[in-house]
């Protein structure tokens, strides 16, 4: 298969650990997947983890363009976090991202279905406080930085993927990202599908809105 794009593939497990998805089934539309890492949050606080996948992303970004395609950035649940955050703030510059593939992404700890979900399904277990290092306010910079609604508007394309039954991360976060990235003028493509958190990339609904996405972004 003739390689479409170069994607940097972004882990998630709550900025605490590793999810076991590490997005090979991507390889199956033609992109070639790269690993990337990040510390978590017990070992720094935000915004190490924009700066670690910033640096993550050069090898493939100029691996990409010495290949004249696409460089793409991916990841599941908090690593989808931090493929928005990348995608929409850059790597080197506003821009240098092709397009972002996020799935299941928290994006809003100050959401009333966030803060709904911390007194019911998730009995009070925020991540958010231990990737920031304090609980999440509204008017505080480092909550804001931290928010990838607060840096929509560079027109990069963006697929969101969600299950209506995900307890871990509300649904309705990905409802307010699709919102705010359309207003902001950026092409999205999104599929909110049946299941939980965690589901697989390989699964036929998944895949097919994956190939909708990079036939209707990718060039090449």
């Amino acid at each position: 298969m003739t390689e479409r794009g170069v994607v940097l593939w972004l882990p998630g497990g709550g900025w605490r650990g590793w999810s076991t998805e590490d997005g090979a089934a991507l390889a199956g539309h033609g992109l070639t997947v790269v690993p990337g890492r990040y510390r978590l949050s017990h070992q720094a606080p935000w915004p190490a983890q924009l700066a670690d996948v910033r640096a993550a992303a050069h090898e493939p970004l100029a691996r990409a363009r010495s290949a004249g395609v696409p460089f793409l950035v991916a990841g599941d649940s908090a690593g989808g976090h931090l493929a928005l955050q990348l995608g929409l703030r850059g790597v080197a510059e506003p821009g240098d991202v092709d397009a972002v593939l996020a799935f299941w992404p928290p994006v809003d700890p100050l959401a009333d279905d966030w803060l709904r979900a911390l007194r019911t399904t998730r009995s009070g277990d925020n991540p958010w406080r231990d990737l920031l290092g304090h609980e999440p306010a509204a008017g505080d910079p480092l909550t804001v930085d931290a928010i990838p609604l607060s840096h929509v508007g560079n027109q990069v394309p963006v697929l969101v993927v969600h299950g209506l039954h995900d307890t871990a991360v509300p649904v309705s976060q990905t409802a307010a990202l699709v919102s705010a990235l359309l207003r902001a003028g950026h092409p999205v493509h999104s599929l909110i599908t049946h299941g939980g958190h965690a589901l697989r990339l390989d699964r036929p609904d998944i895949a097919a809105v994956v190939a909708a996405f990079l036939d209707a972004n990718l060039l090449r």
